[in-house]
């Protein structure tokens, strides 16, 4: 594979090693990316020679920033819609394919790993986090949705803390990851040459990484729980920051610092995010990610999207001029027909075929 595309793809020994490499854009995911990605892990599914497949970065710092912006924003201004639904398409077919692949897959992360990044991750028999390990889902701030499965997976997290990612975007590191079951294991960057070692000599996985794995400790938002739980139990957005605004005591600090930055959010996005999480803990992964390309589908060609984008490529730090610009001019029956409505091209998933 070509390292143009800013991902390459080796066989050493019996693994199938996954580079992240597009450094300039902090490992930006573009379609072709997605695709190449499928492509492997559907080739490597039936191999005999391959045990599993690990995932690394050459950034220091950066396993994947998510979503090329960029081209989604260029994608955006010339009105290109269906080019960015295949994108979308493309990234939700290659959680699926990562869900559907039974063999050990172990990405190796030590450094952010938001949006799109995540749904190339997360979905495996393992995720290694490291001392730089950063987990968000930030994209209610460009008018977009949490997706790449966060349909599934955050209202499945302890209390109502998925709610409280999906709404905020906040960012939390691998201890928070370990106790929400985000990362199944820390260990040490140092020792990532072990494991890809191991794993090309077909070395049992679950031993090796048990073995490696080291406390993280107990995470930064423990202490919140009670606060988190109590405001983003609520039913709708202007409850959960009514409910934030009202918060007094040790906890009233850490209430006012997450209304602050809610408030900074898409209120559109806001409203479908929230209905995403009431409905997740319902839904199988497939029919989350259903849903999410129905809902992008949409959202895509409305102005927040746009805006958001726009504002984060070419806006040099500017914040986004949102549309509506409260949560109470939101059309609630619109954010409804966005769910209830289908495509006349909704999103194909393939049966779970993989054999190991």
């Amino acid at each position: 594979m070509s390292e143009a595309l800013g991902i390459t793809f080796e066989e050493i020994d019996r693994a199938g090693v996954v580079t992240l490499d597009r450094p300039s854009r902090l490992n930006a995911l573009n379609r072709e990316m997605f695709e190449a990605l499928t492509a492997h892990y559907r080739r490597w599914a039936p191999a005999p020679h391959i045990y599993g497949v690990v995932m690394q970065s050459t950034h220091p710092t950066v396993f994947s920033s998510g979503g090329d912006l960029k081209v989604l924003h260029e994608l955006s201004e010339q009105g290109a819609f269906e080019a960015i639904r295949s994108f979308y398409r493309a990234a939700y077919t290659q959680v699926w394919t990562l869900e559907t692949f039974i063999r050990p897959n172990v990405p190796l992360i030590n450094g952010l790993c938001f949006g799109g990044g995540v749904g190339i991750s997360l979905f495996g028999t393992h995720c290694v986090a490291a001392e730089g390990y950063k987990f968000a889902m930030p994209q209610v701030g460009i008018g977009f949705l949490p997706d790449v499965g966060s349909t599934y997976v955050l209202p499945r997290l302890l209390g109502w803390i998925g709610t409280y990612l999906a709404l905020t975007g906040r960012a939390i590191g691998p201890a928070e990851a370990f106790r929400l079951k985000l990362a199944s294991h820390y260990i040490p960057s140092s020792c990532f040459g072990v494991i890809k070692d191991a794993i090309s000599d077909n070395h049992p996985v679950d031993r090796l990484l048990d073995g490696l794995h080291r406390d993280p400790g107990e995470g930064d938002l423990v202490k919140h729980s009670p606060v988190i739980n109590r405001a983003f139990s609520a039913q709708t957005v202007e409850e959960i920051l009514e409910r934030l605004d009202m918060e007094e005591g040790e906890d009233a600090a850490f209430a006012c610092e997450t209304a602050a930055e809610i408030r900074k959010k898409s209120p559109t996005s806001l409203k479908v995010a929230l209905r995403q999480m009431r409905l997740g803990r319902s839904l199988d992964l497939d029919e989350a990610l259903r849903l999410e390309f129905r809902l992008a589908s949409h959202l895509v060609k409305m102005h927040d999207y746009r805006e958001g984008v726009a504002a984060r490529i070419t806006g040099k730090g500017r914040a986004p001029e949102w549309r509506p610009a409260t949560l109470a001019e939101v059309d609630e029956e619109a954010i409804e027909r966005m769910f209830d409505t289908p495509l006349e091209d909704e999103l194909r998933l393939p049966e779970r075929f993989f054999v190991a």
